[in-house]
């Protein structure tokens, strides 16, 4: 096991640049992604509208962050998946499937809070 004084400042400023670098692909090459991303900004944009309380913030940051990191875990698993199997099988399409299944009841998850912070306000 490496000594804590070996890890190399560069190398870890490196694996930033490549997180960014993921998440810059996963919103200008993934429609979905670009969706969740302007449902996020518009629920922030009503919460300060709103003026929301503090824990009503961090059930809304919560599902934000929890929707968009499925949505880029589902697409790494995609690429994975058309690499390891670029023709059709049935386990490869059950991957994805499953992967979306995750997005999907995720952001069903996060229509809930959001109807349940806002429409009081809203009415």
């Amino acid at each position: 096991m490496p000594a804590f004084g070996s890890m190399s400042l560069k190398k870890r400023l490196h694996s930033f640049q490549y997180a960014i670098n993921g998440i810059r692909n996963l919103f200008t090459s993934q429609p979905n992604a670009q969706i969740h991303l302007l449902v996020a900004l518009f629920t922030l944009g009503a919460g300060y509208y709103f003026q929301i309380s503090r824990m009503e913030w961090l059930a809304v940051c919560i599902c934000i962050v929890t929707v968009i990191s499925l949505e880029a875990v589902n697409t790494a698993l995609e690429h994975l998946t058309d690499l390891v199997s670029p023709d059709f099988h049935p386990l490869a399409g059950k991957v994805k499937d499953v992967a979306a299944a995750a997005v999907l009841i995720a952001a069903i998850g996060a229509v809930a809070v959001g109807l349940i912070i806002f429409l009081p306000k809203v009415f």
